[in-house]
């Protein structure tokens, strides 16, 4: 199995570049070979009541935090070279892509694959494709939902599944898979 990188952030507001927590799942031969969580300075530097709801964190939270750029320079030596895999992808490709453009930053260009997606086609029988029911699904128990390391390992989890599920080892593998199958 190719090695991946499992990410997920949350954000403080409706802003995509207002990413306030980073979760990072490195993943070699089939297994979690690195974790990385950062808490972030949001951009805008405000919470929304509707995000604390969903994620819990508050200004208080991540008012000592560093800026993206710093945590980024952090995460950007494991994860280069390798496909980044989200559940929900166009959320968290859209939230990088936006803090890389606030702070005038060069974009990468990281290939993103995303498990939800991919679930609509390999798991039709679910009642819906949203992260906690996907990861129990697939044998993975999410006891932290939307705390960003705890949602990258059940994407990761989720990953590792589905490539074994339909016996491939890459995602232009199983996306293949899912295309000619389902």
């Amino acid at each position: 199995m190719e090695p991946f990188a499992a990410l997920d952030f949350e954000t403080a507001n409706g802003q995509r570049t207002s990413v306030c927590s980073v979760g990072i799942i490195i993943v070699e031969n089939g297994e979690i070979a690195d974790r990385f969580h950062s808490f972030i300075c949001p951009r805008p530097n405000f919470y929304s009541h509707w995000n604390t709801q969903v994620h819990g964190m508050v200004f208080d939270d991540t008012k000592e935090s560093p800026d993206f750029p710093d945590v980024w320079a952090q995460i950007a030596p494991q994860i280069k070279g390798l496909p980044l895999v989200a559940h929900n992808s166009p959320f968290d490709e859209g939230c990088l892509k936006a803090v890389f453009n606030l702070y005038g930053l060069t974009y990468p260009d990281y290939k993103f694959y995303c498990t939800c997606r991919l679930s609509r086609k390999l798991h039709k029988g679910l009642v819906n494709h949203q992260l906690h029911t996907v990861s129990e699904y697939c044998g993975y128990d999410l006891k932290q939902h939307h705390h960003a390391l705890a949602d990258a390992e059940a994407c990761a989890a989720i990953a590792i599944n589905m490539f074994q599920k339909t016996q491939t080892n890459s995602f232009e593998e199983l996306y293949s898979f899912v295309k000619q199958n389902y």
